[in-house]
């Protein structure tokens, strides 16, 4: 059972890449901007800097130092979110355009290049 599961949620190819800037289209948090930490695209989900904070109940280590419940944030699943153009200020799904042998993103509203350049 939990294989299937696993694997409905797994994205071959996520939208959303690693300092992406994006949307929560849906849930709690719906509507907060904030960058891409972290992509699982096997679970299909993706870390947000401040969306979906939980708590933790920690030990003390050299690390943490003083132990106890920390708060950090937590995986949001990929179809949650939007990628977010700064040009047009849209959410927008980025097209893969090839420049002179180099594959890059660009955003489908205004072709403007998304993410490093």
């Amino acid at each position: 059972m939990l294989k299937t599961v696993k694997l409905k949620r797994a994205v071959e190819k996520p939208h959303v890449k690693k300092d992406d800037t994006v949307i929560v289209l849906s849930g709690e948090d719906r509507g907060k901007k904030g960058r891409v930490l972290q992509v699982n695209p096997s679970r299909g989900m993706a870390f947000i800097e401040g969306v979906n904070f939980v708590k933790r109940h920690t030990r003390p280590t050299k690390k943490i130092g003083k132990g106890g419940i920390i708060q950090k944030e937590g995986a949001i699943f990929l179809g949650r979110v939007g990628l977010f153009c700064s040009q047009c200020n849209k959410i927008t799904h980025p097209k893969i355009v090839d420049h002179g042998g180099e594959k890059a993103r660009v955003c489908k509203l205004c072709n403007e290049p998304i993410g490093k350049k």
